[in-house]
């Protein structure tokens, strides 16, 4: 049977590419993985989800005009909250040391948006889970950098690596969307919006 849509997921991170296969996506949609380049600035006046959304809807935008009918384009943003700040992807290697001493022994916010856009809409919807955790010494957090160097995630961490299971000692949400993706909110949302019989 020919299938009604095609997602297009617009990120170049493993973790969400392989919840896309994980969905087992391709049985249901067309799926393809287009990435551009978007230099991801925002306004300083912006806080929490108001910079996810921003950023989830600034790299939509760059695909404006060129999607077909029944494509259904995906572009989605994560940042760590901390005591009114938001932490991105480490710059280099002391960045992420200081990161992860910060979150050391202390709860903070994961949240990820999610904006789909067809050729005629756009939407957006967010995810917030709450991580907490215990105090972490500096070997272990170099240890977590040296041989894993998560330089490429909000936070300076993986859940889903060592550091995740050594060290965080409560988590009140989607453990997904600490992943990088709320999972269950992007199914839900493809399913009714585009697919309604599942």
């Amino acid at each position: 049977m020919p299938k009604p849509f095609k997602i297009i997921l617009a990120s170049g991170s493993p973790r969400r590419q392989q919840f896309f296969k994980d969905f087992d996506i391709e049985n249901q949609f067309d799926f393809e993985i287009r990435l551009k380049e978007i230099e991801e600035i925002y306004p300083e006046s912006l806080k929490a989800e108001e910079i996810t959304n921003y950023l989830a809807e600034l790299k939509a935008a760059a695909f404006e005009g060129e999607l077909s009918e029944n494509e259904v384009l995906i572009t989605s943003d994560t940042l760590v909250w901390l005591d009114g700040k938001a932490l991105g992807k480490p710059k280099d290697y002391d960045d992420a040391l200081s990161i992860l001493r910060s979150l050391s022994n202390a709860t903070h916010e994961v949240i990820t948006s999610v904006c789909f856009k067809t050729s005629t809409s756009s939407e957006t919807i967010f995810e917030i889970t709450k991580v907490s955790f215990r105090e972490l010494s500096d070997t272990a957090i170099r240890y977590y950098l040296d041989n894993y160097k998560p330089f490429d995630k909000a936070g300076a961490y993986g859940i889903q690596e060592w550091i995740g299971l050594i060290g965080i000692s409560k988590i009140e949400g989607s453990y997904t969307n600490v992943v990088g993706l709320p999972t269950e909110k992007v199914y839900e949302y493809l399913t009714h919006n585009f697919l309604n019989n599942l």
